[in-house]
């Protein structure tokens, strides 16, 4: 009996030693998660204007150090509602980031809140012209799915695509993160029709017919690629107010 108590303690007093380890160790490493998490999401932001950093550039290659240097050089952070107005820092920090940026607005858990309640990050590229690069959230065939789209000066126009996901199937959902010839159908595409309807862009089960405002389907995966559709449809729209004042 004594031996089994001991064997108690001990395990016990171990359990504790190393669950304080656990937790020092995630409190010392948090600042460092963050700031690599940060860079995760820029680089992502950047993939859709790789085309307009100039010629050669490699975002995947880019450091930490020069995707900052863009973003502070050239970027401008804005934080949206949904009538489309410019919010404050306070506003931000209101919203649920203590830190009042606009990059740490996450889409995930603004999808959570009631639709006229979200607030949405926009990242305007100052280089040969402006580029608005606006962020997308959905639901694909197992989780969630998100992406960010890039479009010209003339508010319709797609520079450029990138996606992610949650967990859809790798060789097929999972396409449109892992195979770079989805997110680059994109470019070029338009969200608006000639008569100045929006129209979005769709993922066309098949393939692309109306090249101006379709990309060509995912085979075998036509669920994530309806939710693709979903989301830009109905994600760049969220965006219009504030895209018709500029």
């Amino acid at each position: 009996m004594g031996d089994t108590r001991y064997t108690i303690i001990f395990v016990l007093i171990l359990s504790s030693v190393v669950a304080l380890l656990l937790t020092g160790f995630r409190e010392g490493t948090k600042d460092l998660a963050k700031a690599g998490e940060e860079i995760f999401n820029k680089r992502a932001i950047l993939t859709t204007i790789a085309s307009e950093l100039g010629e050669g550039v490699d975002v995947k290659a880019l450091s930490a150090d020069e995707i900052n240097e863009i973003f502070s050089s050239k970027m401008e952070e804005k934080a949206l509602n949904m009538k489309g107005e410019e919010l404050s820092m306070e506003d931000i920090k209101d919203a649920g980031y203590p830190g009042g940026r606009v990059i740490d607005i996450d889409i995930k858990k603004e999808k959570k809140k009631p639709e006229m309640d979200r607030i949405l990050p926009l990242y305007e590229y100052n280089g040969k012209e402006k580029v608005y690069i606006m962020s997308v959230i959905g639901s694909g065939l197992w989780d969630l799915i998100w992406g960010n789209i890039a479009v010209r000066a003339d508010k319709s126009t797609v520079v450029g695509a990138s996606f992610d996901h949650a967990g859809e199937t790798p060789g097929l959902g999972a396409e449109i993160k892992d195979n770079p010839k989805f997110p680059a159908s994109f470019a070029g595409k338009k969200i608006y029709n000639g008569t100045g309807d929006y129209v979005g862009i769709t993922a066309r089960k098949g393939g692309a017919v109306d090249m101006n405002h379709e990309v060509d389907g995912l085979s075998g995966a036509t669920v994530t690629a309806d939710g693709v559709t979903e989301m830009v449809v109905r994600g760049l729209k969220y965006y219009e107010p504030y895209l018709q004042k500029k």
